[in-house]
């Protein structure tokens, strides 16, 4: 289960290696905005995303489980939660949260998995 939640799905068409950086990120009602950082390292992916006016000035990290597709060739991201759940997510600070297991396991909880943070820096 861990795993799971912060590991993209098989079928979401994620390469390891790709670079997101840039893509634009589609929530199931509407844009929230654009990869600003992401992680590929097993049982630790994600998405940094910059909401740019969406959400004035904030980022949001989203756990590799909520990608459902990704298109290449449009060079976009479609992720299974509403903007509003993401509008109300745990606050991310860059410099406070990569990293932090506590606010992994905050995020896990929200995302309603009952996952905890496993990854390697546990």
């Amino acid at each position: 289960m861990t795993e799971r939640m912060w590991s993209y799905r098989s079928t979401s068409g994620h390469l390891a290696g790709t670079d997101l950086t840039g893509y634009k990120v589609e929530a199931t009602d509407g844009s929230i905005g654009k990869v600003d950082k992401h992680s590929d390292e097993v049982g630790d992916a994600y998405l940094v995303v910059d909401t740019g006016v969406w959400i004035f000035g904030k980022e949001v990290l989203l756990p590799a489980s909520t990608v459902v597709r990704i298109d290449p060739e449009d060079r976009s991201i479609f992720v299974d939660r509403t903007r509003e759940q993401i509008k109300s997510a745990p606050e991310f600070h860059r410099d406070k949260h990569l990293g932090d297991a506590g606010y992994h396991a905050e995020l896990g909880t929200y995302y309603g998995t009952g996952a905890t943070y496993g990854g390697p820096h546990a």
